[in-house]
């Protein structure tokens, strides 16, 4: 028996209802849990920092956080930047951030870039990002040394709003980290 299911469950269209320029704030307790399993440099740059989800639980732990977006939010630099066209060459820290989930790929690309060799980079990022023609070609070349799979669902907030989304955590996420100029065997490990 075959029939067409479309017009029951509706057209599957990605870009519906996203909210403007991606944004989704992280759970703060995801920056908390990356920081329980990784040790990062005294200078981090949180290029998509949104309202300081990432940027604030890097700060109680010590780190000096730079803290830009291409959107003010209220919270870190006020001029806006765009990552994907003005990163730093030569940073001699590690980047740690959330991308909008349409540019992950470039941002990976764009942190691995701007840091020095042995510096990390860590995106939270929907666990199947490990899918992917295109993603598997970024991972030959430059695969994570480690991706920390939250087995406990954590929720990204459509526009920062985490009222609305209470008990929706149907998306699963993991920290993916990166050592510019790594190479191996990636480590899959779990975290809470």
């Amino acid at each position: 028996m075959s029939r067409n299911i479309l017009p029951t469950v509706g057209r599957y269209n990605p870009d519906r209802d996203r909210p403007e320029l991606d944004y989704y704030a992280t759970d703060p307790r995801a920056a908390g849990l990356l920081l329980q399993v990784e040790k990062f440099a005294p200078v981090i740059w949180e290029p998509a920092c949104g309202e300081g989800h990432i940027s604030k639980p890097l700060m109680l732990a010590g780190h000096k956080v730079l803290s830009t977006d291409i959107f003010y939010r209220g919270f870190g630099s006020p001029e806006p930047l765009d990552f994907l066209e003005s990163t730093i060459d030569g940073f001699n820290g590690d980047i740690v951030t959330n991308p909008p989930y349409k540019y992950a790929v470039e941002f990976v690309e764009a942190a691995l870039k701007s840091v020095i060799d042995g510096r990390k980079v860590a995106m939270f990022l929907k666990l199947l990002f490990l899918e992917s023609k295109q993603r598997r070609a970024l991972f030959d070349e430059q695969p994570p040394q480690t991706v920390y799979v939250s087995s406990s669902r954590l929720v990204c907030a459509k526009n920062g709003d985490f009222e609305s989304c209470k008990g929706d955590n149907a998306m699963a996420y993991a920290w993916f980290v990166w050592v510019k100029g790594w190479r191996g065997e990636t480590v899959v490990k779990w975290i809470n």
